[in-house]
């Protein structure tokens, strides 16, 4: 399991400050849900987490390591750590769902390695890829091509591919946008019931706040590039989502 820790962090773009001011912790094992109208800087916060972006100001640490600290092979041990589903789910279309699931790999492998491996899996990994597509309910679509599948389906490979990577936490950003409402519950509904069994860290973004105060004890609100809360979901009242989603004329216009 790992721990994570946000310290003062603004990053910046250019001269757009994507978030401003973040202190966050997410402690092992533990489920968090963020929540905010759009650009109001979940998918930075995410990408802090694992180092896929550097603050401009502030420090992120992971367990006791500051990533601003390690080496480019300490920050790829980091990554292999931190299983990530996008947005865009980032799968190869024209590639079987064995062989997406089993690119999870890359980071611990090695580059080479794991190319050869995705092309050519071998017996034990199409074994292993078979055993957590049945986890997430689809193992009968291990040699689809993944342009085949529905879109719900290539939901299940982009979680199988990130819980190839034997990860000690998940990361989602937005995973549930562009399916049905059944479709996005069930998908939620899974990954956190995956994370308990695994003991995961969980740290999801969703646009739904009817799932997020459903399946998250805790709740981080933004609004701007800055936290506007971070509480139980229990003691959050509608007041509070009220005046996180009521956008001025002002913001919307720089969204």
């Amino acid at each position: 399991m790992a721990r994570f820790q946000i310290e003062q962090a603004t990053v910046r773009y250019g001269t757009f400050p994507a978030v401003t001011g973040i202190d966050f912790n997410l402690d092992p094992g533990e489920s968090v849900g963020i929540v905010g109208p759009s650009g109001a800087g979940k998918t930075t916060l995410l990408r802090l987490l694992n180092g896929a972006v550097r603050p401009s100001v502030g420090r992120v640490k992971v367990d006791d390591s500051y990533l601003d600290m390690l080496s480019i092979g300490g920050l790829r041990a980091v990554r292999a750590r931190v299983g990530v589903i996008h947005q865009d789910l980032r799968l190869v279309p024209n590639l079987r769902a064995v062989q997406n699931v089993v690119s999870g790999q890359i980071g611990r492998r090695g580059f080479f390695a794991s190319l050869r491996g995705v092309f050519f899996p071998g017996r034990a990994d199409v074994a292993r890829a078979h055993k957590i597509l049945e986890r997430v309910g689809i193992p009968e679509k291990l040699f689809e091509r993944t342009d085949s599948l529905s879109g719900g389906q290539r939901q299940r490979v982009a979680i199988a591919r990130a819980l190839f990577q034997s990860p000690d936490a998940l990361l989602a950003d937005e995973p549930v946008s562009s399916v049905d409402p059944a479709r996005a519950r069930d998908t939620v509904a899974l990954l956190t019931q995956i994370s308990r069994e695994r003991e995961l860290s969980l740290c999801v973004s969703l646009h739904n706040l009817e799932l997020a105060r459903e399946f998250f004890p805790r709740l981080i609100g933004m609004r701007g590039g800055r936290i506007v809360f971070d509480k139980p979901t229990d003691e959050l009242h509608n007041a509070d989502f009220e005046k996180l989603y009521d956008l001025s004329r002002s913001e919307i216009l720089n969204d």
